[in-house]
């Protein structure tokens, strides 16, 4: 992976790190099936009407406005306002690297290493250690989020796998075509579930005082989290394997504690803590690279190496005169 395309992923991974509180913030006023329609409906009505749709398989454009679009978001959108905290849900989320290194291993035939498998399975362990320490708590109300946080990661991943096979020739309009899948079904959704009345209440009062920190961070959601965060990641996916750009996605709970910390005073105890290390060092430990073995000497047919001939200008004559 380039350098260039190594610092545009640490840049994704503060953007969307920094997206939880943000989400948190829509939260407080926004219900969550209909946080998720809104976003998306800000971006899919210029889309439609401003950019070309993507040349790219019917079957992957649709995965991954499923699978990234409606069940990640979704999902984490209902495991936050249940009471997920965002920094934790940042490191949760990250369900999504092991699951996408498999799924590339099983449908993409891209060949794992053991260093690969070592640290999977180091980030599962971290991942389980929080669903038991959650579970410990004592009630189902702890760990159904952490539970809806996970399956939000396979959603991710799913939609990971049909951006790598997508190959859009200009990621971006992938990106934004992508939000054209999720309004009307979320919406639909939020109908059902969460009821017109309060949807109708929460659009009404968006423009009051009281609402703007909300509003403020949909915006930020909307532009910098889907639009500028989204459009690097596909574009990185589409011109490197998934199993390579997925482990960046790790760096994300970095920024997302860090700045839950900062916005709302969120302080993960010390087992979520210690779990959240394991999960980021299992997967960046899995992304490194080994180093490269020195050359050899090529051997010759008997098992023995190959004498090095020299050259004219390598062998030193009397008086340093070269022969």
């Amino acid at each position: 992976m380039p350098l260039r395309d190594r610092l545009l992923a640490l840049l994704v991974a503060v953007c969307w790190g920094v997206n939880f509180p943000a989400t948190a913030l829509g939260l407080q006023h926004f219900p969550p099936l209909f946080m998720v329609a809104v976003r998306f409906t800000l971006l899919a009505i210029p889309t439609i009407l401003f950019v070309p749709r993507p040349k790219v398989a019917l079957r992957w454009f649709l995965g991954l406005g499923i699978g990234t679009g409606t069940v990640q978001f979704a999902l984490l959108y209902v495991a936050m306002a249940a009471g997920l905290p965002s920094g934790l849900a940042s490191l949760v989320l990250q369900a999504c690297v092991p699951f996408t290194v498999v799924l590339g291993a099983v449908f993409l035939r891209e060949r794992l290493n053991g260093r690969q498998v070592v640290g999977v399975l180091v980030a599962v362990a971290g991942l389980s250690v929080i669903a038991v320490h959650r579970a410990a708590e004592g009630s189902a109300a702890a760990l159904v989020p952490v539970l809806l946080c996970v399956a939000a990661g396979f959603g991710w991943a799913v939609g990971n796998i049909c951006s790598r096979q997508a190959r859009a020739p200009k990621p971006l309009h992938l990106t934004l075509w992508m939000s054209v899948v999720p309004p009307l079904p979320l919406l639909a959704l939020s109908l059902l579930l969460e009821g017109p009345r309060r949807d109708w209440d929460s659009l009404r009062t968006a423009f009051t005082l009281e609402a703007l920190p909300a509003v403020l961070g949909l915006l930020y959601v909307v532009l910098v989290a889907s639009l500028l965060g989204y459009g690097l990641w596909n574009t990185l996916l589409a011109r490197n394997p998934s199993s390579v750009v997925a482990p960046f996605a790790m760096l994300v709970p970095v920024a997302g504690v860090l700045s839950a910390w900062l916005f709302f005073d969120e302080v993960p105890d010390l087992v979520e803590l210690v779990a959240g290390v394991l999960v980021v060092g299992g997967v960046l430990y899995g992304s490194r690279t080994g180093r490269p073995r020195p050359p050899t000497a090529p051997v010759t047919s008997l098992g023995a190496p190959e004498p090095v001939v020299a050259t004219e200008r390598s062998l030193p004559g009397r008086n340093g005169a070269r022969l």
